[in-house]
């Protein structure tokens, strides 16, 4: 099937995501309900967007111009973002990389990115903001101001809000990417497998691109 990446040929984005997210109890806390719902979001992502070569990646998908590997990319750097807001520390890649000066820098320089590049950008991203937000947490739990100022008036929001506005943006974008890989190889559904602990590339319906 056309666009599916060939496991020899290298990483893919599924492969390095366990997209396994055992659910919460019906009655369980704040904390815990709001980071299973992003580790949720993340991982219908993952889904939605590994296993892919670079033409497919790179498919526009009319009216929109938005590609998968634009979208990847784009998460990439909002999860660098959201990082730094509550952990103040210096940005990594994508977002350090970036011509802020530029609003089309994601979805343009993302054409010219490998999928093991996109691929790696995304996942170096959340494990970097996993760690900060487990770090931020374990320190001073969902009312923790974050270490920016929000508006001119010096209010920092706190890690709640954070955690709420991150899921936001995974919330739009994984309607995108379910849509835009419908069209490429006719996935479709509502979650990621479940049964199994995604880790190798060699777990993977795949076939050579043509």
């Amino acid at each position: 099937m056309p666009g599916r990446y060939p496991a020899e040929n290298g990483p893919n984005l599924i492969a390095m995501t366990d997209t396994a997210v055992p659910e919460p109890s019906l009655n369980a806390g704040e904390e815990e309900m709001l980071l299973f719902a992003l580790a949720r979001s993340r991982a219908t992502f993952a889904w939605k967007t590994g296993g892919l070569d670079a033409a497919a990646l790179g498919r526009a998908h009319p009216p929109s111009a938005m590609t998968l590997g634009g979208l990847i990319k784009h998460l990439a750097l909002v999860e660098e973002r959201y990082t730094i807001d509550f952990s103040g520390r210096p940005p990594g890649p994508p977002l350090s990389d970036a011509d802020h000066d530029d609003p089309a820098w994601v979805w343009r320089t993302a054409a010219d990115d490998s999928p093991e590049v996109l691929y790696g950008l995304w996942s170096g991203a959340v494990a970097r903001s996993r760690a900060a937000m487990a770090a931020a947490l374990a320190d001073g739990g969902l009312d923790q101001p974050a270490k920016f100022t929000s508006d001119d008036n010096g209010n920092h929001p706190n890690l709640r809000r954070i955690v709420v506005d991150l899921h936001d943006e995974y919330a739009r974008h994984v309607g995108h990417a379910d849509l835009f890989r419908e069209a490429i190889d006719g996935l479709t559904g509502e979650d990621p497998p479940q049964n199994v602990s995604v880790s190798t590339a060699e777990t993977l319906p795949v076939t050579e691109t043509s």
